[in-house]
């Protein structure tokens, strides 16, 4: 999280217990990776604590935990929320347009990471930590990693996920406009809201088998 080395480790490890309730109530196994959402931001969150931490007790560790960190924000996220939100989808037309979204964000993704391996980002602690990635911040880029992350789930028929990815960008927009060079350190303190409605969506009846419906159906 994005205010201390506390704070982080209070939100991955509620994160990652809202991640093991929602494993607990899945019902097949195309509903997993919707449901490790919340334990890998809780990864995510635990991985900064470590490097709060080590900025003030260890500062060797600061470039391993940088670089995983930016390899959640910047290459895990753009390639599997499209992946775990397509695999809830029952309507064929939908689940078809998901898949142009995961080819999205499978290229944003790997483009992110061969500018990670190659300009490593460097994290720098203020109020909030910085993490300087100057290649996220060109308007292509973050045009197709917003459409992956948030906007692939405007075209799902569970009402639930929809407002996820509604919130999601939401959430991003508000996360740039105010802090926009602490922008990944604040977006994922947001994560919390998300995995809310993560669990809210394995508590309703979302969760139960969908029919799957053909391209030429009459699905929503």
């Amino acid at each position: 999280m994005c205010f201390s080395a506390t704070a982080s480790f209070v939100a991955g490890v509620s994160l990652s217990g809202i991640g093991i309730v929602a494993l607990k109530r899945t019902t097949r196994w195309d509903q997993i990776p919707f449901a490790l959402i919340p334990i890998l931001f809780g990864i995510q969150q635990l991985i900064e604590g470590v490097l709060w931490l080590s900025f003030h007790v260890h500062p060797g560790v600061a470039g391993t935990t940088t670089y995983a960190f930016s390899v959640f924000s910047h290459t895990l996220w753009p390639i599997f929320v499209p992946f775990a939100v397509a695999l809830l989808e029952p309507v064929a037309w939908r689940r078809k347009t998901m898949h142009a979204f995961q080819l999205a964000g499978l290229g944003v993704g790997l483009y992110l990471f061969y500018f990670i391996v190659r300009y490593p980002v460097t994290a720098v602690m203020e109020e909030h930590i910085l993490y300087v990635s100057p290649h996220f911040f060109q308007a292509p880029t973050m045009l197709l990693y917003l459409a992956a992350t948030c906007v692939v789930s405007f075209f799902s028929s569970h009402r639930t996920v929809q407002v996820f990815g509604v919130l999601a960008l939401v959430l991003f927009i508000v996360a740039y406009w105010i802090y926009t060079t602490a922008l990944f350190s604040v977006w994922c303190f947001f994560s919390a809201v998300l995995s809310a409605m993560i669990l809210l969506y394995f508590k309703s009846g979302s969760r139960q088998h969908p029919q799957m419906v053909p391209a030429s159906g009459t699905g929503r």
